[in-house]
């Protein structure tokens, strides 16, 4: 087999570990301005933006590659694959959420925005730890390919330029 699809649900866990990374940074940066420690960073916003166009694309291409993919080689991961794409939806209204109070924040609105941020957390971390339990090992033993991760990794991890 191709080791190029034995690695796909291997590179499904680096993406989350990238997202779970962009999360903590965003977390700190929004802390960090709603503490009052320094100006609003100019950023913010973009980098809000960025993680979650990021998150919604990688979602995107897990329902729209990845799981018809799992569904087609493993009909028994349907239920699996049904409440993952439950979670997709949930994230994407707390995303649509976020991005309306990242953009209007001010550190009145702390306790709003890290309600927000904390709830996504919980909600990302849970699915991602029962996305990897459950799919991993299926991704990695697809006889096709795809690109279900959504996302270019090292296009992501470019360095950033400042505006």
């Amino acid at each position: 087999m191709d080791e190029r699809l034995r690695a796909f649900g291997t590179q499904l866990i680096t993406v989350h570990d990238w997202l779970r990374k962009e999360l903590s940074r965003l977390r700190e940066d929004m802390d960090a301005y709603l503490d009052g420690k320094g100006g609003r960073p100019k950023d913010l916003l973009a980098h809000c933006m960025t993680f979650c166009t990021a998150l919604s694309r990688h979602h995107t291409g897990e329902d729209d590659h990845a799981f018809p993919a799992l569904a087609e080689e493993f009909p028994e991961l349907a239920p699996t694959l049904e409440k993952l794409r439950e979670d997709h939806y949930l994230v994407s209204g707390i995303l649509a959420k976020l991005e309306t109070l990242v953009a209007g924040a001010d550190p009145a609105d702390a306790a709003r925005v890290r309600s927000e941020l904390d709830g996504l957390a919980a909600i990302m971390e849970s699915h991602f730890s029962y996305e990897e339990r459950r799919i991993v090992t299926a991704l990695n033993e697809l006889t096709h390919g795809y690109d279900g991760t959504g996302l270019d990794l090292a296009a992501l991890a470019a360095p950033r330029r400042s505006t």
